[in-house]
């Protein structure tokens, strides 16, 4: 059964990267604006422009075009960056992990300002507490994570410059690292003095992002341990003497955890989207601000293998999340 599940999880992915793939190509092509009249270089002539275009493969239909690109993808080659002249995927690859690190430091702190807020306020229902969070997470979700960056911008950056506004890494650093995952790099090299100097460019984007969807994971769990307390095996552990919060912690949080499983999974997905605008306004370097570039330039190639990337990383994030779950379901383990 669980094999069966993953192998139409797998068709279902391929299916999806190849829609998105005709879906991206087409809506580029047809998009107004001429990317060779872009970086047309003065006294070019006709027959200069003519040459651009062929090397670009723009001289075809926009068929002979899609095909020629993903014969290309498919072999790992994903063009030339129009704008930048170098290998696309080399440059998305570059940029990639500063995006996940961002994602994934974003995604603690939803974890722990929503899991913490939750536990909370299941063990104060009914209570001015309770309303209090419920009153709060409406009020980070209501906020979209731009708008919070550009508070918090306010605050922190310019009223009380106490944080890092722009970039990933201070510029004057020696930087010694072998990938571009530089904050996990630096915790294994116990280089931790690059570490806190990551973690204060970072800080105030993550929790741009975080705080949407923490309250999303507040909301859920709540009710999630609201709905488990009154079920009898809690109802016997507060008999044989364990406080409520013991409760909550040892008996009713393994259950209700389960169904939040999934919803975290497909809101990460949508908190690496998200990493487009903020990182933006953060000037922080990664793959969602070299998106606004490449769409700026009109880079057709560029914009194909971001998007290409980011479908990817949203097909095999939900693939995990619904594996994780069919093997924490015994019902789907072994139905």
């Amino acid at each position: 059964m669980l094999l069966q599940r993953f192998l139409i999880r797998l068709l279902t992915m391929a299916i999806t990267l190849f829609g998105v793939a005709v879906v991206v190509f087409i809506v580029i092509r047809v998009a107004p604006g001429d990317p060779i009249a872009l970086m047309r270089p003065p006294g070019a002539t006709d027959a200069d422009i003519a040459r651009l275009r062929a090397l670009y493969g723009l001289d075809k239909t926009i068929v002979q075009q899609f095909f020629i690109w993903l014969a290309g993808v498919v072999r790992g080659d994903f063009g030339t960056s129009i704008s930048l002249r170098q290998d696309v995927l080399g440059l998305v690859f570059n940029r990639l992990p500063a995006t996940l690190e961002l994602a994934i430091v974003a995604l603690v702190m939803a974890l722990a300002i929503g899991g913490t807020t939750a536990i909370l306020g299941a063990r104060e229902r009914g209570t001015a507490v309770e309303a209090g969070i419920d009153i709060a997470g409406g009020a980070a979700l209501s906020i979209p994570d731009f708008l919070w960056g550009l508070v918090l911008i306010l605050l922190f950056g310019v009223l009380v410059p106490i944080f890092d506004i722009s970039g990933r890494v201070s510029p004057q650093l020696d930087l010694p690292f072998a990938t571009q995952f530089y904050l996990f790099e630096s915790i294994v090299r116990l280089r931790f003095d690059l570490t806190r100097d990551l973690l204060a460019h970072m800080l105030m984007p993550a929790i741009a992002l975080a705080l949407p969807l923490a309250a999303i994971i507040s909301q859920l769990l709540k009710q999630s341990l609201k709905e488990v307390l009154d079920l009898d095996y809690v109802v016997l552990a507060r008999v044989k003497g364990f406080s409520e919060t013991q409760v909550i912690l040892r008996e009713a949080l393994k259950n209700a955890a389960l169904p939040t499983l999934t919803l975290v999974g497909v809101q990460f997905t949508f908190l690496i989207g998200g990493t487009v605008i903020v990182e933006r306004l953060f000037s922080y370097e990664g793959l969602g601000n070299m998106a606004i570039d490449a769409v700026i330039n009109r880079d057709l190639l560029l914009i194909q293998g971001i998007v290409l990337v980011f479908a990817l990383l949203f097909v095999l994030i939900n693939l995990a999340v619904d594996m994780m779950y069919a093997l924490l379901n015994p019902r789907l383990r072994h139905g």
